[in-house]
């Protein structure tokens, strides 16, 4: 599974814990990586605060032999049509994660762009977020099998 992470996400534990939680990105890495190897998988993640680098592995993705994507967008969530393009494109189960519920937040923050795109979505659970997304696509995935 590639575990990708958009913009300021480096900056948890430190960024506003009371949105985002007091979890650091390594902390949340970490206990994918137990979960995937409980489950029999794996994780590659990855953060870049740069659109063009997190659409680059989006493309590569199907070609290094990834079968599904969890994908933090942050701000890009709500203004990147690349990032939808790129997620239809690949062929690949994509959900979206968010550690905060971004419908419970400022207008702006209400809409993504990312969503149609998506098998599904994860939102509210701080860190847990990321680890409830790996179970549903593994799951679903599990079941296509």
């Amino acid at each position: 599974m590639l575990v990708l992470s958009g913009p300021n996400l480096q900056l948890l534990g430190r960024r506003e814990p009371e949105i985002y939680g007091k979890d650091t990105l390594a902390d949340i890495h970490g206990r994918l990586a137990a979960l995937a190897s409980e489950r029999g998988a794996s994780v590659d993640c990855r953060q870049s605060n740069h659109e063009g680098e997190l659409l680059d592995w989006l493309g590569a993705a199907p070609w290094e032999g990834f079968a599904g994507v969890l994908l933090n967008g942050g701000a890009f969530t709500h203004t990147s049509l690349a990032l939808y393009d790129a997620i239809r494109a690949i062929g690949l189960p994509v959900v979206e994660v968010h550690l905060s519920n971004p419908e419970a937040r400022e207008a702006y923050r209400k809409e993504s762009k990312l969503a149609a795109a998506c098998v599904g979505k994860v939102v509210g659970f701080g860190g847990d977020s990321y680890l409830l997304a790996l179970r549903g696509l593994l799951d679903r995935l599990d079941a296509k099998r």
